[in-house]
């Protein structure tokens, strides 16, 4: 026989702060649900319960970056940064001081490890899903690619910069193909991103694009490419808004990963974009392509992921490859300079320790100004501006203008280093 439920007794009566109106209460800012992600035509299925390790991640990393990281700066502010001065009887003189220093810091450690557990949790949750489906995801890119607009090259060699590591803790990299006509590597990266970055970049994740294009066309209205060129274009998130902006462009998106340029193509086709062809290269070497052959040349965070030896070559390709007037686009995270304080410089070196990102560190404080000009371009070409990802504020929150989801290397919001190519009368008088 059950026994009697027992009276918990009178409800309280309701607070005021309870009875206020939803848009007077306290206001959500954290990661949107998983479910409003964008669905395109190779997009993962995902299960009741792959969605909800997905939202746990993303809220773990927002947690992360709005709780425990100001913790961390308290601590370096009322115990690090003063036990070095008297232990050294100075001040730090730049950020290797400052990261060293935290590795003694119980705030620190705590966050460290949070942070890549919380990585590699997510890449194991991604690979999860996409593996599962393999052979279905396989087959759907495969029928959904245009031809036309997928050219693989087998014998393209890859750089030590991409064979050697496996960038911020995926399995196998960009590259790494497990069967034929694999997509997994790409669709893990796709259906993850949402949890590393807690949904700062928009519907289909393509935020940065639609920055970089917003940003083109407010910045230089007049720029009408006909052939544009992206860098290191990855799955093409970044690559298919600027096609959008542009639909009257042809452009080229090169990388170095089979299963991306798949992935990317099929993508692309799905979402009804036209105007991209996806190519196998490395491209610090474009030679299959003639000098002057593009009007607009860009890239969006790729440079950290190269080499010292590597960009160099990038940046002279891109001279050569634009035609008279033409116009390069760099997007990255803030360089380090003086102004910057040594500790977060010493923060956001953290990827290039512990997220798999080697090159992180020294590529932020190269004067890429100065690799610019030694590529050819002139000095009073040379351009800087910001861009923050472009999202739907009704689904997705504008993360950019959020100062709490400063985390130190993946706020949505980037720097932007160009310069544009002389005109033929220009450099033919000189």
């Amino acid at each position: 026989m059950n026994a009697p439920v027992k009276p918990v007794g009178r409800l309280k009566k309701a607070s005021a702060a309870s009875r206020k109106p939803v848009s007077a209460q306290r206001r959500y800012d954290g990661p949107p649900d998983y479910r409003v992600v964008g669905r395109h035509g190779v997009y993962p299925e995902t299960s009741h319960d792959e969605i909800a390790r997905f939202n746990f991640l993303a809220h773990m990393n927002r947690h992360l970056s709005t709780q425990l990281m100001p913790g961390v700066a308290k601590a370096f502010e009322v115990r690090v940064e003063p036990s070095f001065k008297k232990n050294n009887s100075r001040p730090f003189k730049d950020r290797h001081e400052v990261r060293k220093a935290l590795l003694n810091e119980p705030m620190f450690q705590w966050w460290s490890a949070l942070r890549r557990a919380t990585m590699e949790t997510r890449q194991q949750a991604g690979r999860w899903v996409t593996l599962r489906q393999a052979d279905a995801l396989n087959a759907r890119a495969a029928a959904l690619v245009d031809r036309d607009r997928l050219k693989l090259n087998p014998a393209t060699r890859l750089p030590r910069y991409v064979s050697a590591i496996d960038h911020h803790c995926m399995p196998g990299s960009y590259h790494t193909e497990l069967v034929d006509g694999d997509v997994t590597g790409a669709a893990n990266y796709d259906v993850g991103i949402f949890a590393t970055t807690g949904g700062m970049l928009g519907l289909y994740n393509d935020g940065g694009g639609q920055a970089i294009a917003k940003w083109i066309k407010e910045t230089l209205p007049s720029l009408k490419p006909k052939r544009i060129l992206d860098l290191g274009a990855g799955l093409g998130h970044n690559v298919l808004p600027i096609a959008q902006a542009f639909p009257e462009a042809e452009m080229v998106a090169v990388d170095v990963g089979a299963p991306m340029l798949r992935y990317g193509a099929a993508r692309a086709k799905s979402l009804g974009v036209d105007n991209v062809t996806f190519v196998q290269g490395d491209v610090s070497d474009l030679s299959q392509y003639p000098d002057e052959s593009f009007d607009l040349i860009h890239s969006c965070m790729f440079l950290h992921e190269t080499s010292m030896t590597a960009m160099p070559k990038i940046f002279k390709e891109t001279y050569r490859l634009l035609k008279p007037g033409g116009l390069v686009l760099h997007v990255e995270q803030p360089q380090y300079d003086p102004k910057m304080p040594f500790f977060e410089q010493a923060m956001r070196d953290w990827d290039a320790f512990y997220n798999n990102e080697p090159f992180w560190t020294k590529m932020h404080e190269i004067d890429l100004d100065r690799f610019m000009v030694e590529a050819g371009f002139p000095e009073d070409s040379l351009m800087h501006g910001g861009v923050a990802a472009v999202v739907d504020p009704k689904v997705f929150p504008e993360a950019a203008k959020d100062s709490k989801q400063e985390d130190y290397g993946r706020k949505a919001a980037w720097h932007v280093v160009g310069a544009r190519k002389p005109a033929k009368a220009k450099r033919e008088a000189a």
